[in-house]
C-alpha cells in the first residue's frame, strides 16, 4: 500500500478566504486522527472499525470518508503523524546544543523515554501485527526517509565539521549510539519481558555510560591525545 504524505503542510487555503475545501481542514483532520489514536490504542487495528472512530472523534461517517477512504489509510496517517512529531521534537532538541555530549544526552533521554513508553510500545506491536498486509507502513515507520538515524547522522556530521568529533563512518557511528542508548530496554519492553518503563535514574545511568563509550571512540580530544 502506498502511504500518502502528511497533509498537515499541504492543505489548500480556505476557499475564498472562508471555509476549507472538502477534506482540507487541518483542524478536522487532527480531530479525526486524535479519535483514531484513542480507538486503535484501546482496541488494536483488527478489532477497531471506522464506526468506532466516528463515535470517538465526534464526526459523521461521511466526514470521515472524505478525509480517509479506509481503515488502513487512517491507521497509516495516524502512525506517520506520531512518528513525524517525535522526529521533529528530537531534531529540535539536538539543534539546541553546541557541545556533542549535551546533544547526545538530550537525544538519548528523549529516545529511550519515548521508545519505552506504554503507548509507543503498543503502537509498535500493532504495526508489527499488520506488517504482512501493510509492508510499506512498517518500512516507513522503522526506516523512513527521515528517522532517528538520519537525524543522528546530521548531528554527527555537524560536529565532525566543527571539529568536536572525529568519525570516518557517520552511518555506522549513528547506529552504534542508538544501540548503546537503547540498551536492552526496547527489546525487553516490546516483547513483554519488562512490564513497566525503566525509571529516569536507570535511563540516565545507561545514557551517560553510552556517551562515555561513544566519546572515547569518536571524541576529537581523545584523538588529539592518542
Amino acid at each position: 500500500m502506498t502511504l500518502k504524505p502528511d497533509h498537515a503542510a499541504v492543505f489548500s487555503p480556505p476557499v475564498g478566504g472562508g471555509r476549507f475545501a472538502a477534506g482540507e481542514d487541518p483542524a478536522k483532520r487532527q480531530q479525526i486522527l486524535a479519535g483514531a489514536k484513542r480507538v486503535f490504542m484501546k482496541m488494536g487495528f483488527d478489532a477497531a472499525s471506522m464506526n468506532d472512530v466516528t463515535r470517538e472523534a465526534g464526526v459523521s461517517k461521511g466526514t470521515l470518508y472524505v478525509y480517509f477512504t479506509n481503515k488502513e489509510e487512517l491507521f497509516s496517517a495516524m502512525i506517520e503523524a506520531e512518528r513525524a512529531a517525535f522526529v521533529a521534537a528530537v531534531r529540535t532538541a539536538l539543534a539546541e546544543h553546541d557541545e556533542p555530549e549535551a546533544g547526545l544526552y538530550e537525544f538519548g533521554i528523549s529516545f529511550v523515554t519515548h521508545m519505552t513508553d506504554e503507548k509507543v510500545i503498543n503502537a509498535m506491536r500493532t504495526v508489527l501485527g499488520v506488517r504482512d498486509r501493510m509492508p510499506a507502513l512498517c518500512q516507513r515507520f522503522f526506516k523512513g526517509p527521515v528517522n532517528l538515524r538520519t537525524i543522528m547522522c546530521d548531528f554527527l556530521e555537524r560536529h565532525v565539521a566543527e571539529g568536536t568529533l572525529k568519525i570516518d563512518d557517520i552511518d555506522l557511528a549513528a547506529g552504534q549510539f542508538l544501540d548503546l542508548a537503547s540498551g536492552s530496554f526496547f527489546k525487553l519492553r516490546l516483547f513483554g519481558s519488562m512490564e513497566e518503563p525503566p525509571s529516569r535514574d536507570e535511563i540516565d545511568r545507561v545514557i551517560r555510560g553510552a556517551i562515555r563509550v561513544f566519546m572515547a571512540a569518536y571524541g576529537a580530544r581523545r584523538h588529539e591525545t592518542a
